[in-house]
């Protein structure tokens, strides 16, 4: 199946910001940051620590929001040529494709490390911080979409 990519800002930065929150080391960041906040919270409603603890922890948890919700995806959209331009990616059996308007590149899917699948892209990994987006709008068909899941599925391990 040939699917014909073009990427929508807003999109990608969504698909970007699943992507961030989906890491290991980020949810436990943010678990440990959250512990943080509400424990400073309890203890300065008992009145046991002084309000700048309470603050401090308030204004990392809002820097690290800041930094994966807007500022990481917004550098990778920008610094990544991948979604400014056009191309076409033909999906098949034994083997992934990519062709733009000067070369062709093509992957056996057990190159693939793992994929999963958010509300308006599949995620395909090639390790944990390589990845390749393919919008669920460049399917024609909802058959397409379901065949292409499939190849997935039976190709790909999924986390």
């Amino acid at each position: 199946m040939k699917l014909n990519i073009s990427y929508q800002k807003g999109k990608v930065l969504q698909a970007l910001r699943y992507h961030f929150i989906s890491m290991r080391e980020i949810k436990i960041m943010i678990i440990l940051v959250n512990v943080f906040a509400l424990f400073a919270a309890v203890m300065f409603s008992m009145k046991l620590i002084s309000p700048l603890p309470f603050l401090m922890s308030s204004v990392l948890w809002i820097s690290m929001m800041v930094a994966f919700w807007i500022w990481l995806p917004a550098l990778i959209y920008r610094k990544s040529k991948t979604f400014h331009d056009q191309f076409e990616v033909i999906i098949e059996e034994q083997h992934f494709f990519i062709e733009t308007s000067g070369a062709k590149k093509s992957w056996a899917w057990r190159e693939f490390n793992r994929y999963y699948e958010t509300p308006g892209f599949f995620h395909l990994y090639f390790d944990a911080k390589s990845f390749f987006l393919i919008p669920k709008d460049a399917f024609k068909t909802q058959e397409e979409l379901d065949l292409a899941r499939e190849i997935f599925r039976n190709n790909i391990r999924k986390p």
